[in-house]
């Protein structure tokens, strides 16, 4: 026991850790989430559906949509952020694990001592000599703080979970852009139906006033009849350039989420995908192993918990051993593997703070507090999440009804302009009448087309509130020591 009096005074120190921890702290924060009763099926659908695999964009036939998806997972600067993202926490996280284990550090200092030499000669004169001559010192030195009571583990998880949550904001982030893509493509396809329908509308009132041109010469028409004419001619003129600004923006907002130049010159098929009626998919409770907002949320809370556990446990002692292997100029190489001279120079401290104002016991609570607002922000992170998907359940119903009964009121509108027409033509009906339908007939086509556009983004947003294609959860385990450890940067 003599040769190690430091060991030994250390572990007579953490005899009472139990008892010293009861009573200077309480115990560990309860931060769960307070969600509400979870049904077992989604209201809307009235089942369970299966839960839905492979790639959602499938659904759509579409694979020039498939291709500008994979595009802007390449190549959009979003998603470039997010993966520095993980690779900054995961750094983070190794380097908190590294300053958990045991440090040591080596230092030598080299130069020149001014040494005096005085020497007294016959009759006491006194001469004094002054040289220099080379000296050095050189010392290694250990350092390690002992997890007493968990605080440092507390620390690794919450950073390993920061980890965990960056990964799965970077799903998140791959989830939205693929939507965000689909989306833009939808709707720059159904811009150019759009400026078709305008430009179509603009040829059928240029007809129209041509034909009441000629009929005001024969005296057919009155002045007033082509007035009118032309005024609708330059009205859908108008139209056109308004329908093209939005294909422009539609196109350049396209080309930037695909990491382009936006300079609006991609094409599209003016095509709108044809949809079954929704399948109900999974239920509420699978709903929160999907989605990677939820688990980034999840994650986040578990995090925050680790941290207000470790503030906790920050006012407690802390043991700390430490102190030099070897601190000389004229150590022997063998000396550094000298057990005695290591239990000699190694001592343990013990350090608990006695007045800081109130500050460890003020971070405390802070922890708690901000842990119980990430709980908080999670639990509405999973009530928006379930309302959309009932959103996205009940609009395709709606949709689906407007969608159809706009198609019948097309058709019906193209009947009464070809009536019109004919009796324009015989002088049965006036120009107004012509004019109003083919207003009506180019209002239900570009109802039509919008009809379906909504109805292929709110599928879409199906598909993105129910999490896409199934998330999977990073591993957790032994593998992540490895990851820790791979790299020897200090």
């Amino acid at each position: 026991m003599k040769k190690y009096p430091y060991i030994f005074a250390g572990l007579i120190m953490l005899s009472g850790c139990t008892t010293i921890e009861n009573t200077l702290v309480g115990p560990p924060a309860d931060i769960t989430p307070d969600l509400p009763e979870i049904p077992s099926e989604w209201v809307k659908a009235g089942v369970v559906g299966e839960v839905p695999v492979g790639n959602w964009l499938e659904v759509f036939d579409d694979p020039m949509m498939i291709a500008l998806v994979n595009e802007a997972m390449e190549s959009n600067p979003t998603i470039r952020a997010s993966e520095a993202r993980v690779r900054a926490a995961k750094q983070q996280a190794r380097a908190v694990f590294g300053r958990s284990l045991p440090s040591a550090s080596y230092s030598f200092d080299n130069g020149y001592s001014t040494v005096v030499n005085s020497q007294t000669l016959g009759g006491g004169v006194v001469v004094d000599g002054r040289f220099s001559q080379p000296s050095y010192r050189q010392s290694l030195d250990l350092a390690w703080e002992l997890d007493l009571w968990g605080r440092v583990r507390a620390e690794n998880q919450a950073a390993r979970t920061d980890f965990f949550a960056t990964e799965a904001d970077l799903a998140a982030a791959q989830l939205s852009l693929g939507g965000q893509t689909a989306t833009a493509w939808i709707d720059l396809n159904a811009a150019l139906e759009q400026v078709r329908i305008a430009r179509e509308t603009f040829d059928a009132n240029k007809r129209i006033v041509e034909l009441t041109e000629r009929r005001f010469e024969r005296g057919l028409s009155t002045a007033l009849d082509v007035r009118t004419a032309r005024t609708q001619l330059a009205t859908s003129e108008a139209q056109i350039a308004a329908q093209e600004q939005i294909r422009a923006n539609a196109v350049r907002r396209l080309e930037v989420l695909l990491g382009r130049y936006p300079s609006a010159e991609l094409e599209a098929p003016s095509v709108l995908p044809t949809l079954d009626p929704i399948e109900s998919s999974g239920n509420p409770l699978l709903l929160l192993t999907r989605r990677p907002d939820i688990a980034a949320a999840e994650a986040r809370v578990e995090a925050a918990g680790l941290r207000a556990e470790q503030a906790r446990l920050g006012i407690l002692p802390a043991f700390r051993a430490s102190g030099s292997v070897f601190n000389s100029s004229s150590i022997e190489f063998g000396d550094i593997f000298d057990i005695d001279r290591i239990s000699a120079n190694v001592f343990g401290s013990l350090t608990q703070t006695i007045w800081a104002g109130g500050a460890l016991r003020a971070e405390k609570r802070a922890a708690v507090a901000n842990a119980e607002a990430l709980a908080a922000d999670y639990t509405n992170t999973v009530l928006t999440a379930w309302r959309e998907v009932e959103d996205a359940l009940d609009a395709d119903v709606f949709l689906e009804t407007q969608l159809n009964a706009q198609i019948r009121a097309l058709e019906e509108a193209r009947l009464a302009e070809e009536l019109a027409t004919r009796q324009y033509q015989n002088g049965l009906v006036s120009i107004f009448n012509l004019i109003q339908s083919q207003i009506t007939r180019f209002g239900s086509e570009a109802s039509a087309i919008s009809a379906a556009q909504a109805r292929a983004n709110n599928r879409i947003n199906y598909y993105m509130a129910l999490g896409g294609s199934e998330y999977v959860e990073p591993e957790e385990g032994a593998t992540y020591t490895a990851q820790l450890t791979e790299s020897s940067d200090s």
